[in-house]
């Protein structure tokens, strides 16, 4: 295998790399590689349906304003863990009690190396947020049942989000308030 790196950023690399694939197929394969992300579901579970804590930021790729799950990238030497805790911290000013990781995943793995791990954030205090200096970030929290139902109708378009929400909507179908995790 033959590897060089074509592009170098702030956030990841691109290397083009000629391989032979398990099945013996020869190919040129190029490669956006990150250091992965953690995914921050944040539920509210004080009143009778879980809320769910979404940022709405402008995605230029998108050229859209999208409503997300807290997001962000793990820094060099974090664990998981406290990514998603500074993450949650600096975009929404929110930190929780419990967390539990429920997901790990590879949002797009035909031309991608990050993973996402997914975590669920329960026992909600509010703070006061400081996001990076080029995000412009709003806040709101949602009932589940409308979530699930705009990404059934199309109305969110964030893969990560999409999946969090219907792991939530699965796995926290009647459970009791503060149940959340560890």
């Amino acid at each position: 295998m033959a590897s060089r790196t074509v592009f170098r950023g702030p956030i990841f690399h691109v290397t083009s790399d000629q391989i032979v694939e398990p099945g013996g197929i020869q190919a040129r394969r190029d490669t956006v590689r990150h250091q992965g992300s953690v995914v921050i579901l944040a539920v509210d579970e004080s009143q009778d349906e879980p809320r769910v804590l979404l940022v709405r930021q402008y995605r230029y790729p998108a050229n859209d304003y999208l409503w997300e799950l807290p997001a962000g990238r793990i820094d060099e030497g974090e664990s998981e863990a406290a990514g998603a805790k500074r993450e949650l911290r600096e975009e929404t000013g929110y930190s929780a009690a419990h967390w539990k990781r429920a997901l790990f995943f590879y949002p797009s793995p035909g031309f991608l190396s990050e993973t996402m791990a997914l975590y669920l954030a329960t026992g909600l205090k509010a703070g006061e947020s400081h996001p990076d200096a080029d995000e412009l970030i709003t806040t709101k929290f949602f009932p589940l049942s409308a979530l699930v139902a705009k990404a059934a109708g199309g109305q969110l378009r964030d893969g990560k989000t999409i999946a969090g929400v219907l792991w939530a909507a699965q796995s926290l179908a009647g459970q009791k308030p503060g149940n959340g995790g560890e």
